[in-house]
Formats: C-alpha cells, structure tokens, sequence
C-alpha cells in the first residue's frame, strides 16, 4: 500500500512538472508546446481542474473556441468554483452567441470573485465581457420585439379600420372634424411610439456615472467629501497621484471610502430597465 502511495505521489509530482513546463511555454506564447504539457498533465492527472483549464486558455489564444468550451467543461465538472473555468465558459458561449448562458458564467464567475474582494484585471475582463454579453442578448431581443410590435401595431390598425367600416363611422363627420376612428388611431399610434422609445438607446443619467471615468458604476464608493467615484479608479489615483479627493481636494486615504449601496441599487435598477446602456461601458 505505502508502494502505491509512493507511486500516485509521483504521478501528482510528473504532471505539475509537466504543468510548470506548460506554464513557462504559455508565457513566452508558445502555445504548442503549452498545449503538449498540460494535455500529458491531464493524462497523468485527469482529475485536476487547473490542468484543463490551463489548457483551456492556451486554446482562448488561438481562439479555437470548441476546444475552449470543451476544456472549461471538463473543468467545471471538477471543480465548479473555478472563477477561470466559467469566464472561459462564457466566452466560448458568447462566440457562439448563446449570450443568455454566457451571461450566467459570467456572472458566477464576478460572483466567485466576491468573497476575495478582488480588483484586480480578472474582475475587469470579466466586467467587460458581460457588458458586451448583455448588449447583445438585448440587441437581439430588441429587434424582435420592434418586429413583433409593428406586426401587431398593424393588425390592430386593420382590425379598428374594419370595426369602423362595419359600423358607418369611418369617415369624417359632416363638420369635418375628427371622428371618433380619427381619435382611436391617433391614441393607438402614441401607444406604438411610446412602447419603442421606451426600448430606444438614450443619455445615461449622470448620477450613476463615474465623475472620473463617465462610465456606468460598477462598485461605487463615496468619500467623507460626498462625491462618489468607482472603486478601481479612485484607488488608481490615490496610488499614482495622491491622497486627495479628485474633486474636492481634501486630504484622502483608502480606508476612508465606504461603498455607496444606494447608487449601486440605483445602477442595478436603472441597467435592468435600460439594458442597451451596457454598451457604453
């Protein structure tokens, strides 16, 4: 038994020698080679997920999608809290243009990220791409739903026009003024018309955008001054520039700012409303 122990310790001990190798080719961008080693990782040791998904972002570069959504898979299967795992997922799934299921990878991924508190560039892809999965999801619906609308609006039309012409009301009244056809297909066009500029790109209101950035808040925080800015960008600026408010110029320190949970729930209504506003992040 100690025999096969020692045996399994040095299977585990050749595939993470084989993932290092792997590791040190990714990094020159030798994806080929990166590839042989996590795939004789994988044979030795097919039950650890970083293996495959190592695998799975060396195929994200070349951009062979299939293989990326097979290995985030296989990875998932094993350990579904690889926040690497879904993002890889979702992005094989966007290609696809499955944006629905995209969208829920991406966001299990932010959420895996929660619990670390991370800032760091993983949490921006991340960002990045749902944005760009969101937009898209509700580009598609919004085409379909302006088709469907137009459809409808012109069966309603045809369908007033007959129950007029059935009833002799169809025509003007003898003092030309507007009849009550006239009224109902005026009030049935600024249904239609209201209906399709409220799913119609517009101005994002100020309050949920960053003063520095002008983009949509993600994690909004608000200084003793009072002004709110994003999380990752005010911090950027108390690193390269100083400690002090960008707005006010009062002296600032990082353990000073406290989530602003208002604005956050103001983004998150207003996102879920506005959907297209996602593209201007």
């Amino acid at each position: 038994m100690a025999a096969a122990a020692e045996d399994g310790g040095g299977v585990a001990r050749q595939a993470e020698l084989r993932r290092a190798e792997g590791n040190a080719c990714f990094r020159k961008a030798r994806l080929g080679a990166a590839i042989d080693c996590y795939t004789e990782a994988i044979a030795l040791c097919p039950g650890v997920a970083v293996y495959w998904v190592n695998r799975g972002l060396c195929h994200f570069r070349r951009k062979d999608w299939a293989r990326v959504e097979e290995d985030s898979m296989r990875a998932l299967a094993l350990d579904d809290t690889s926040v690497k795992g879904h993002y890889l997922l979702g992005c094989a799934l966007l290609e696809k243009e499955d944006c629905a299921l995209a969208v829920k990878e991406f966001e299990k991924a932010l959420d895996l990220l929660k619990p670390s508190n991370s800032r760091d560039k993983m949490a921006e892809d991340i960002w990045q791409v749902l944005a760009k999965a969101k937009y898209l999801a509700w580009e598609k619906h919004s085409t379909q739903r302006v088709w469907k609308m137009q459809s409808l609006r012109e069966a309603c039309e045809n369908a007033l026009q007959e129950h007029h012409f059935l009833s002799g009301t169809l025509s003007e009244d003898s003092e030309g003024t507007t009849n009550e056809y006239s009224e109902q297909c005026k009030l049935l066009s600024e249904v239609f018309t209201n209906a399709i500029l409220a799913d119609t790109p517009g101005d994002v209101p100020d309050y949920i955008c960053c003063q520095i950035t002008f983009e949509i808040f993600r994690d909004p925080v608000i200084t003793p001054s009072g002004v709110t800015y994003e999380r990752a960008i005010l911090l950027e600026h108390l690193r390269k520039v100083g400690n002090f408010d960008p707005v006010t110029r009062e002296p600032l320190k990082e353990h000073q700012l406290v989530p602003n949970l208002a604005i956050k729930e103001a983004v998150q209504a207003y996102l879920k409303e506005h959907t297209w506003a996602y593209k201007s992040n």
